[in-house]
């Protein structure tokens, strides 16, 4: 079969996962929204009262085992509280350690996730998880980082997207972005700039951070549009499918 970026989705392997609400002290509508958040997916949530736990944590519970946590205040800083415009209008979430653990954490699951106004919180998680690539690239301050937009007027349009792409400019990371150019880019963004009108430009949500030959911090978000505001989507860090993706990108776009 060919290679497209929903066959990257397809490669995503089975697995239990959970969230497990720990001593919670705070209001239930908290859990609530984290339900709510996570009701179509393949996520459950759970709540646990442990006699000796720490008290508001989550838990991330993959197969049997805890992968990490994170205290219910950074989750709900980060996420329960907050609109995908907290990150649309302010460059908020680019340090790694604003970021859920639990949510970063949720590699190699396939989501199926809609925007507002069927759901308030599901495509915020994509959202999230892009920015905190667009972080991690900053951060490294070197290396190969392929986003796509489906309209490149998004790059000026929301002021938090432009402000991150101007500091990325600052660096050495080589930029490149892809989408339907339905208005020219602004010229003193020191982006590479790919446009086009295939299915796979309009269709498709990709991050991807490759890191300079030899380091560590590979992530690569691929989202498609399934139906209108529809996405499935998966991220993951593994190196060679990093790599993949971004040669497929590379490739096709």
């Amino acid at each position: 079969m060919s290679e497209t970026l929903a066959s990257f989705i397809d490669e995503v392997p089975e697995s239990e996962t959970s969230l497990m609400v720990v001593n919670r002290t705070g209001p239930k509508p908290l859990v609530d929204l984290l339900e709510e958040a996570f009701d179509t997916q393949t996520v459950t949530v759970a709540e646990r009262q442990l006699p000796e736990g720490t008290e508001d944590v989550v838990l991330l519970v993959r197969d049997g085992k805890v992968a990490t946590t994170t205290s219910m205040q950074r989750l709900q800083d980060a996420f329960l509280l907050v609109n995908a415009d907290r990150y649309r209008t302010g460059a908020h979430g680019l340090q790694e350690s604003d970021m859920p653990a639990v949510l970063t954490g949720l590699d190699e699951v396939e989501f199926h996730v809609r925007g507002f106004p069927e759901s308030n919180k599901e495509k915020l998680l994509l959202v999230l998880i892009s920015r905190f690539i667009e972080g991690r690239a900053l951060r490294t301050g070197d290396g190969r980082f392929d986003v796509s937009f489906q309209r490149l007027s998004r790059l000026d349009d929301e002021y938090g997207t432009r402000k991150v792409y101007d500091w990325l400019g600052d660096t050495d990371v080589d930029v490149h972005v892809y989408g339907v150019r339905d208005q020219p880019v602004p010229g003193e963004l020191d982006v590479t700039v790919h446009a086009g009108s295939h299915e796979e430009y309009r269709r498709s949500w990709f991050v991807v951070f490759r890191p300079p030959a030899g380091e560590a911090g590979h992530i690569a978000l691929v989202a498609t549009e399934t139906a209108d505001n529809v996405w499935r989507a998966m991220w993951t860090y593994d190196p060679d499918r990093v790599d993949r993706v971004g040669e497929y990108v590379q490739n096709n776009f």
